[in-house]
């Protein structure tokens, strides 16, 4: 990292305006074309490994408008970008957030609109959104277990996800990933079961190894963590794994299952570092464009997106300058103290 470089910048928008601004390639020649825009801090569940039991939730008021996401939404495609994914906190939590599907998914340049999701609010939405232009939607499960299930987020009932999940397959969705973040002695057992059922369903599966954000109570990260390649060595046993050049635009590696049409990713911050090719950003739910999910570097747009009101060549211009602000990587260690107290849904899946 240039150490000349601050890692924050208010971005005033005083910064000229362009007539043509260039691609989002950052200081080390990554070319950006995905952005995740989280719409809320807000869940209804209260998964261990996301946020603490008890926790404060920012004030409505300092929320991204809908409309000052869909035209973030908006600036973005007109720089390069291909894939959106909208995530939270829990998106469909968001009150009016279908209006905001509904402006993303008619954006031309816009190859990938994906949702992430618990699904625990999917059985009211999937119609709509499947109608709005959502391509893909992800969903969240760590368990098949009902105990286990609500051991996990605390307060919820899978049946609600589960609803979820065959809402989408009804209504016609062709491209349902789970995700599923492994923790050793809680939910490590279950890696064949949940490939099973995602194979049954025609649906992929993406493992995650816990990545460690904000501080969260008496969870060891470092005694929960179990690798993408034990998990690898658990689904070899059942599974034959066939390497495929698969990329869906984000972190995860994709094997194919003989003779199956699903496809098991691994998404591994530790094991196996994805920052050299990363090719992400995230804007918060607060406006502020984080360049990497493991540090802080970041750019407050809502700021920008004041100052200029009207005129998306100026908020371009900045998202543009944001891009020196990339770090080289994430500093991610289990073994250590949290340095990034963002929790993750204050971050965006």
């Amino acid at each position: 990292m240039n150490s000349q470089q601050p890692p924050f910048a208010p971005s005033s928008g005083d910064v000229p305006a362009e007539q043509s601004p260039p691609a989002l390639i950052d200081r080390f020649g990554r070319h950006v074309t995905y952005v995740r825009l989280s719409v809320t801090d807000r869940c209804d569940l209260r998964c261990r490994y996301c946020m603490s039991e008890k926790m404060t939730f920012l004030p409505r008021a300092q929320l991204l408008t809908l409309e000052e996401t869909a035209r973030l939404g908006r600036c973005f495609s007109e720089l390069g970008v291909t894939k959106l994914r909208v995530t939270g906190g829990e998106p469909l939590v968001r009150p009016n957030v279908i209006w905001l599907f509904e402006q993303l998914g008619a954006l031309a340049g816009i190859h990938d609109l994906t949702l992430t999701t618990n699904a625990t609010q999917l059985a009211n939405y999937a119609s709509a959104l499947k109608d709005a232009g959502v391509t893909r939607i992800n969903i969240s499960l760590d368990t098949l277990d009902p105990e286990r299930f609500r051991n996990i987020t605390r307060i919820g009932q899978i049946e609600r996800t589960l609803g979820g999940l065959e809402a989408a397959i009804r209504v016609g969705f062709q491209r349902i990933k789970l995700n599923a973040v492994v923790l050793k002695n809680r939910n490590h057992d279950e890696v064949v079961d949940l490939v099973r059922f995602a194979i049954e369903r025609g649906i992929d599966i993406s493992f995650i190894e816990e990545m460690p954000l904000g501080v969260i109570g008496d969870h060891d990260r470092a005694e929960a963590y179990y690798s993408s390649d034990e998990i690898r060595r658990d689904l070899a046993e059942y599974f034959e794994l066939l390497p495929t050049i698969d990329n869906t635009g984000g972190p995860s590696k994709y094997f194919r299952i003989a003779d199956e049409e699903t496809r098991v990713g691994f998404i591994s911050p530790h094991s196996h570092n994805f920052c050299g090719d990363c090719n992400r950003v995230r804007v918060t739910a607060l406006g502020r464009l984080l360049l990497c999910l493991g540090q802080e570097h970041s750019m407050d747009l809502r700021r920008t997106l004041h100052a200029n009101p009207t005129d998306d060549a100026r908020v371009k211009k900045a998202i543009v300058a944001a891009m020196d602000l990339k770090p080289s990587g994430h500093n991610f260690d289990l073994e250590a103290k949290p340095v990034i107290f963002r929790h993750m849904n204050m971050t965006g899946g």
